[in-house]
């Protein structure tokens, strides 16, 4: 299931990116985000790991554990699970694009259910609720950073 949403939002990237990576930021405007936490020395930059508990719509707690595979400051968040139960696959990237009014915002998730028959069965009407989820998300961030 993927999900691709983009928002503009009136502030310079710089002063988006605090809400991309700062834990206490994230789980303002990431309300899926139960618990997000840093696990290693490492605290920016590829390859940094942290472990975050998701719960999106009625599926149940996820514990799960992330590694960035793409960091560009004021720029670009990417990551991909490293491990956890629930999903075959997730990837989440939060892109900050600069423009003459402020910023563009796109965030792109792409999960695989636990297994294919699920996405079949439940792959519609995840799509539609995650769609509603984070375009809510990214208007938490926008108040936010406009703020």
């Amino acid at each position: 299931m993927k999900v691709w949403k983009s928002i503009a939002i009136s502030a310079p990237p710089e002063k988006i990116w605090p809400f991309l990576v700062e834990p206490d930021k994230i789980l303002k405007w990431c309300t899926t985000f139960r618990k997000f936490e840093y696990t290693g020395e490492q605290r920016s930059g590829v390859g940094t790991p942290f472990y975050l508990e998701e719960k999106a719509g009625p599926m149940p707690l996820m514990k799960l554990n992330f590694t960035v595979k793409d960091w560009a400051e004021n720029n670009k968040i990417a990551f991909s699970l490293s491990s956890g139960a629930g999903t075959r696959g997730y990837d989440q990237s939060w892109t900050i694009e600069a423009t003459p009014s402020g910023s563009k915002f796109t965030f792109f998730e792409e999960f695989k259910f636990p297994s294919p028959i699920a996405e079949v069965l439940l792959g519609p009407v995840a799509r539609r609720m995650s769609s509603a989820t984070v375009k809510g998300m990214l208007a938490r961030l926008k108040n936010m950073a406009e703020a």
